[in-house]
């Protein structure tokens, strides 16, 4: 009986594969002092098998079941109302009624009872199932309580449930079903507690939904709950609502429905004493269980019952601090443009690379600028730095304001109000040579790099690396190097505020940034055009190519007729560029020198939409426009009073752009191209750990850290559980979304963009590419899956250089990701694209397919109905 059917009091950690998620968290919250459980049992996944997993039925609808996908919607429906079907028909196996009755007569056969599902991978740190199966309340007796459990058993095959395993990673084989037996109890008020707030998700600000009867009003939606607030011992904040019904249990079994009396709609569910006791015992079982907690309790004469708890699983995690003081955390992924989780290697590559104070969390770095925030310099500073993008730079502006981060009492300075952008930059040679000389510097360095790395092995390439990573950082924050760039965006911020000013030219600096030399990015997309011209002239390549599945396809084109000027053209590309990708900062990511045929799309694409020759004068327009702007802004300024000054003074702030703006991409070549080299080695490195059976694919070696690997080439031992581990922590990390700027609170803060002057319905972003355009949006979230035409707008998340070749294929650009300075604007200026960055939640607010227009100028999205579509 013991493994059919267990008491909550029998319920132990070990046994989340007989209890699942809510049965497991009901034992230990059963045996938690001073928590009021409702008593019951669990009938275990054990006794599910047994009636279920022998029968050759059952077998074959859920192998035809796991070889659907979870777009077969019409397929999953058929194949799961048969599952449901033949489960609620099949025989509970004796010994497992003889067990359910048993424990019925120990609690009372004639009470009322939840029956309720509990699956084996509901309520795990990386995911939450609630709702995807059934719950049944105030049941009576043993044969109703018999068919409440194969109805349970049976909703493990919902269409939902079936679809949310699918597009989580879920085996249908490997997920049972256990069903909860608990006492009702008829509460006169109930409600969730959340130990962290589910809107901001602070985890010192509890939050409590409240209402009369039971639950299921609250969680269906029938009623708007009291909604309250407690930091630490204080009720923060209470929103009392009308709650005009309520669902009670009936004597006779089921619920009802009932209306309440008018005066007591706008009563508080909960006194004040309640809340704060219902606080209490909410952070009690959030102690027990280690992380924050979706609790659902009810009150029964002046007693508190908590029902189920389970993990949040939306949190973001909040990094380490070295302290308990406050921190505020601002996110490296919005600054470089790639904001999905970074692996264990990649993270520790880049905290070799940078000075600043980083810590980890959810796979992602962030910059701690608690001690920046502390002083007035500092804080003016930040600012600064920071008012390319109003998303970050308004949560800054409420940080400060809420005084979360308290002035240092050493802090003497007057606030410093930054360089304001109509100041002329330092006295800056604007010798154009100087860029040409930081490139070979550069390359140079990189070549050396590649025929002293050849030697090493073992302990001594760790070594090895170490030191060419000071190498590289000399290179990188080479004040001369940084000057030359930031000399460029002083001008450009100096251009667009005067032009603006003294002839009410707005963004101006775009169109003059545009076809600028020595961008090492623009070039890389211009440059697959080129590759496009080579291969057009021939049907035969074209034709392989649109069919070609790996990366043998390069040495298969031999065969063909222009086969060999086609694998030049491509390996001549990838000599120069086959270091990037896309999320290039992450040293772990697949390049496309080790995966050529990522290119074979892009490529395709390019010889479909673009005419012969299109690099090239692609580049020739773009420089003639700026030079066209140039002219007529001089000859403009020149008409107004003191006029030969101001044009005089433009001259040269538009010569720094065009000399020396294209260079603020070079610094991250330089490092991806390093990168490359430092994996190529130390994947030799792992080869030889596969060989020797320590680790199992040679990739394996991206879940450790540096120091990590270090260790294991020196040792040749490891915890492989430690691999394991991190794959799934990777996992997780892929499902979360991280805050631009968040608080040691786990607080998540936001700034929004001035909406005042937009049109009614219009997305909010970042102008940062001038212009309008309308056109087909294209929602793409990976850049493989690529399919333009010629027009489309692209519509994704974020944009880094490995995104760059897609950008020559379209009209606009919109990203959820961005600044004015980041690679997406820096690179839609250069081609003259219309662009919007920051934009909250794009990839959902705009459809695949919508007609859309693009306001570049002005910083707005609109979607256009079909009759402005056809204008």
């Amino acid at each position: 009986m013991g493994t059919l059917v267990l008491g909550f009091q029998e319920i132990d950690k070990t046994q989340l594969g007989l209890v699942g998620g809510k049965g497991l968290h009901l034992g230990l919250l059963s045996k938690l002092q001073g928590i009021q459980v409702p008593d019951g049992f669990c009938v275990t996944t054990g006794s599910y098998r047994q009636a279920v997993e022998h029968n050759k039925t059952y077998s074959d609808l859920l192998n035809q079941l796991t070889a659907l996908k979870a777009e077969d919607r019409v397929k999953i429906s058929e194949i799961s109302r048969l599952l449901r079907q033949f489960i609620m028909e099949v025989e509970i196996p004796p010994d497992v009624v003889k067990a359910v009755a048993q424990y019925l007569s120990r609690f009372g056969e004639g009470h009322a009872y939840a029956v309720r599902s509990s699956a084996t991978a509901e309520d795990l740190p990386h995911a939450s199932f609630a709702g995807q199966q059934d719950t049944y309340l105030n049941i009576i007796g043993l044969d109703s309580i018999l068919q409440h459990i194969s109805k349970c058993w049976a909703s493990l095959f919902t269409d939902r449930a079936v679809i949310y395993r699918m597009q989580n990673g879920f085996d249908h084989n490997e997920v049972y079903l256990s069903v909860i037996v608990q006492k009702m109890v008829f509460p006169e008020a109930s409600g969730v507690v959340f130990t962290a707030d589910p809107i901001t998700s602070n985890r010192k600000l509890l939050s409590i939904d409240a209402s009369y009867g039971l639950g299921e009003a609250l969680v269906s939606g029938l009623v708007s709950p009291d909604s309250y607030k407690v930091s630490g011992a204080d009720i923060a904040l209470k929103r009392i609502s009308a709650k005009k019904l309520a669902i009670y249990g009936a004597i006779e079994g089921g619920t009802v429905t009932k209306e309440i009396a008018p005066d007591e709609q706008m009563t508080q569910a909960l006194s004040d004493e309640q809340i704060t006791q219902l606080a209490h015992i909410g952070r009690r079982i959030e102690a027990e269980f280690g992380c924050p907690q979706d609790i659902e309790w009810c009150l029964v004469e002046g007693r508190f019952y908590v029902v189920q708890s389970r993990p949040i699983t939306t949190l973001f995690p909040i990094p380490d601090a070295p302290d308990q003081g406050n921190h505020v955390y601002l996110s490296v992924g919005h600054q470089q443009m790639m904001t999905d989780p970074i692996k264990p290697l990649g993270l520790s590559f880049y905290l070799l690379l940078t000075p600043a104070p980083m810590r980890k969390a959810g796979g992602r770095l962030f910059v701690d600028i608690a001690a920046r925030l502390a002083t007035s310099a500092g804080r003016g500073a930040l600012l600064k730095t920071m008012e390319s993008d109003p998303l970050i730079a308004g949560a800054i502006k409420t940080i400060i304001e809420r005084d979360f981060i308290q002035l240092s009492s050493k802090d003497q300075s007057a606030p410093i109000q930054g360089k304001t952008s109509t100041d002329t930059p330092a006295p800056f040679e604007n010798d154009p040579t100087i860029v040409s000389t930081f490139i070979k510097r550069s390359q140079a360095s990189v070549e050396e790099l590649q025929h002293n790395i050849q030697a090493k092995s073992g302990s001594d390439l760790f070594a090895f690396i170490l030191e060419d990573i000071q190498e590289l950082k000399r290179i990188l924050f080479d004040p001369q190097s940084t000057a030359v760039f930031m000399a460029a965006i002083h001008a450009s911020s100096w251009i667009n505020e005067n032009m603006n000013e003294w002839l009410g030219e707005r963004n101006a600096a775009d169109t003059l940034s545009q076809s600028v030399p020595n961008n090492i990015t623009s070039e890389m997309g211009l440059a697959l055009l080129d590759v496009a011209d080579v291969i057009r002239p021939y049907p035969d390549v074209i034709a392989f190519l649109q069919h070609a599945q790996d990366d043998s396809f390069l040495e298969e084109l031999a065969q063909l007729d222009g086969g060999r000027e086609t694998s030049d053209a491509i390996h001549t590309y990838l000599s120069k560029y086959g270091m990037r990708c896309a999320g290039e900062i992450d040293i772990t990511r697949t390049r496309w020198s080790e995966k050529p045929i990522t290119l074979v799309p892009l490529i395709l694409s390019n010889i479909k939409n673009a005419e012969p020759n299109a690099g090239k004068l692609k580049f020739e327009q773009g420089r003639q426009e700026a030079a066209a702007k140039e002219q007529d802004l001089l000859e403009r300024l020149k008409q107004l009073p003191d006029g030969e000054q101001k044009a005089k003074e433009t001259k040269r702030m538009i010569d720094l752009i065009r000399n020396f703006i294209g260079y603020r991409e070079y610094p991250k070549y330089g490092i991806v191209s390093r990168y490359l080299v430092y994996k190529q080695a130390m994947l030799k490195e792992a080869e030889q750990l596969v060989q020797a059976g320590v680790i199992h694919d040679k990739e394996d070696i991206f879940y450790l850290t540096y120091e990590e690997l270090h260790e294991v080439v020196r040792t040749y031992k490891i915890d492989a559980q430690i691999i394991s581990n991190r794959k799934e922590d990777y996992k997780l990390f892929n499902k979360l979304t991280p805050p631009r700027v968040m608080t040691s609170d786990g607080e998540i803060i936001t700034g929004a963009y001035n909406r005042e002057h937009l049109p009614a319905d219009a997305i909010a972003g970042l102008a940062v590419s001038s212009g309008v355009i309308e056109g087909r949006a294209r929602v793409i979230l990976d850049m493989e899956n690529a399919n333009l035409e010629e027009g489309d707008i692209l519509i994704t998340s974020f944009t880094d250089p490995g995104w760059t070749p897609l950008f020559v294929s379209i009209k606009g650009l919109v990203t959820e990701v961005g600044g004015l300075m980041t690679h997406g604007a820096v690179i839609a200026r250069e081609y003259g694209l219309p662009a919007v960055v920051g934009v909250d939640h794009a990839t959902r607010l705009i459809k695949d397919g919508q007609r859309i227009r693009v306001n570049g100028t002005e910083g707005y999205i609109e979607i256009l109905s079909d009759e402005e579509s056809a204008r």
